[in-house]
C-alpha cells in the first residue's frame, strides 16, 4: 500500500513540495523494491549477483534523489547538501521512516549524518574537507565512540577514557562499546576525559571529542556486540595509547560534552520523527489487515476489540506527531526545547512501541515474521527507550525545569 501524502494547508509551499516529492520517490521507487533493496540483511544466502542488482538499484534511486534536490537534506549546499532547515528535515524524516532504510538512499545515515553535523559545527575548515566532504559523497565511513561498558552511559560525567597530551599528539586510553558502524568506519569520533595545562583551570579533565581514524595503531576492535540476537556493527573497542595529532581534535578542550548534547538533542527529535514514520507504515499495515482478514465468521475489522486497537494507534500517532512537531518547531526558531525534547524521548518511543504491537497482534503469527517489517520495528523501538538517555533520566529533567519554574514564582505556560 503507497503512503498516502497529502498538502497541509497550513504548511509553506516548500515543506509541502519536500514532503510530496519525498512520498513520491518512497511510493514509485522504494516501497516495491523493499525485498531487492536490503535482502542481504535477511537470513538465508544472497546470491553475488542479487547484491550487485541491489547496490545497483540503490545507486539508480540515490541518483533521482540528487536531481530532485533532497540529497543530505542535514547539510548545507557547500557540503553536498541540500540546506532543508531543522523543521523542513522533520517533516520530510516522517515520509523517508515509512521504508525502514529509506533514508539511507537520501543521504541520512546514523552515525555519520550525527558525525557529519558535528563536524560541520565544531570542526576546522580543513577538518570538514579532510573528513566531511568524503563522508557526504559516500567515500569514507565513520562511527561515534562515547558509552562504555563499566560506566554508566546515563552519566556522562562517569567517563573514563582518557586523552593525554604528549608534544604535538594526543595519547588515547579507555575502553568503549556500543561504537556505532564500528566494523565499517574509516574513523570514529571519541569523547575523552582530556587533560589540558595550558588550558584553562575549569576546563581540566573535561570531555573532548577527538578524531580516530580506525586503522590507527592501538586501536583494537573486539568484537560486534550482538543486539536483538544478531550481531551488528555497534562495536566494543579498546584503544590502547592510541597516538593522534593535536589537530583531530574538535571544538576546543573541554566542548565534547556540549557537542554531545547538541547531537543528541537534535539526533532524539529526528529518532521521534522516524519513529512517527514507521508508525504510520504499521497503522496502515494493520488496517489493511483489518479490513481483508476473515475470522469467526466476519472481517477483523468488524470487530471491537480491533476497532479498539484502530482507535487507539490513531490516538498514540497523533499525539506522537503533535508532540514532535511543536518541538522542531521550537528548535527552528531557537526556543528553549529542553523539556520538550525530554517530553517526546519519553513518550513516542513508548507509543511507537504500543501502535507495532497492536499491528502484530493483528497480524498474529505473520507479525513476528521477516515477512513484514514489523518485528524489526518493536525491537527498534523498545530500544530507543534506552538510545540517547534512558526514559528515567528525562524525566527527571522534565520535573526539574518544571519545578524551578514555579520555584520562581510561575506557573508553566502550555502554550509556549
Amino acid at each position: 500500500m503507497p503512503m498516502n501524502v497529502q498538502a497541509i494547508s497550513n504548511l509553506s509551499d516548500r515543506i509541502n513540495q519536500i514532503r510530496l516529492l519525498t512520498a513520491e520517490i518512497v511510493n514509485r521507487e522504494i516501497l516495491p523494491n523493499e525485498t531487492r533493496l536490503w535482502a542481504w540483511r535477511r537470513d538465508g544466502k544472497v546470491s553475488e549477483s542479487e547484491r550487485a542488482t541491489a547496490r545497483e538499484l540503490r545507486h539508480e534511486i540515490q541518483t533521482k534523489v540528487k536531481q530532485a534536490g533532497l540529497w543530505a537534506p542535514h547539510l548545507p549546499e557547500e557540503y553536498g547538501g541540500c540546506n532543508l532547515s531543522f523543521l523542513e528535515h522533520a517533516y520530510m524524516n516522517e515520509i523517508l521512516a515509512y521504508s525502514v532504510g529509506a533514508a539511507s538512499l537520501f543521504g541520512v545515515v546514523a552515525p555519520n549524518s550525527g558525525n557529519q553535523k558535528i563536524l560541520l559545527k565544531y570542526g576546522t575548515e580543513e577538518q570538514r574537507q579532510k573528513w566531511l566532504v568524503p563522508l557526504t559523497e559516500g567515500k569514507l565511513e565513520s562511527g561515534f565512540s562515547m558509552t562504555e561498558p563499566d560506566n554508566a552511559g546515563s552519566d556522562p560525567r562517569s567517563i573514563q577514557t582518557t586523552a593525554r597530551r604528549d608534544g604535538d599528539h594526543w595519547v588515547i586510553n579507555g575502553h568503549k562499546w556500543f561504537t556505532s558502524n564500528g566494523k565499517r568506519a574509516d574513523f570514529l569520533i571519541v569523547m575523552c576525559r582530556t587533560d589540558d595545562p595550558t588550558g584553562p583551570a575549569e576546563q581540566n579533565g573535561k570531555m573532548t571529542q577527538i578524531i580516530v581514524p580506525t586503522d590507527a595503531p592501538g586501536v583494537n576492535l573486539v568484537r560486534g556486540i550482538e543486539v536483538w540476537g544478531r550481531s551488528g556493527d555497534h562495536c566494543e573497542f579498546i584503544y590502547d595509547n592510541v597516538r593522534v595529532p593535536l589537530e583531530n581534535q574538535l571544538g576546543k578542550t573541554g566542548s565534547g560534552h556540549q557537542a554531545a548534547q547538541d547531537r543528541l538533542g537534535a539526533g532524539r527529535v529526528y529518532h521521534c520523527m522516524n519513529s512517527v514514520g514507521q508508525m504510520w507504515r504499521a497503522f496502515d499495515l494493520m488496517v489493511e489487515r483489518a479490513m481483508s482478514r476473515e475470522v469467526h465468521g466476519g472481517l477483523l475489522a468488524t470487530k471491537q476489540f480491533i476497532q479498539g486497537f484502530i482507535a487507539d494507534s490513531y490516538i498514540d500517532i497523533q499525539a506522537a506527531r503533535l508532540m514532535t512537531i511543536q518541538c522542531a518547531e521550537k528548535m527552528d526558531t531557537d526556543g528553549d526545547a529542553r523539556t520538550d525534547i525530554s517530553a517526546i524521548k519519553i513518550f513516542v518511543p513508548a507509543a511507537y512501541e504500543r501502535v507495532v504491537d497492536r499491528a502484530i497482534q493483528v497480524w498474529g503469527a505473520a507479525g513476528v515474521t521477516g515477512d513484514l517489517p514489523l518485528a524489526g520495528m518493536y525491537q527498534g523501538a523498545r530500544t530507543l527507550r534506552l538510545a540517547d538517555g534512558p526514559d528515567e533520566v528525562h524525566r527527571i529533567l522534565i520535573a526539574k525545569n518544571v519545578l524551578k519554574q514555579y520555584r520562581e514564582g510561575e506557573s508553566w505556560d502550555f502554550g509556549n
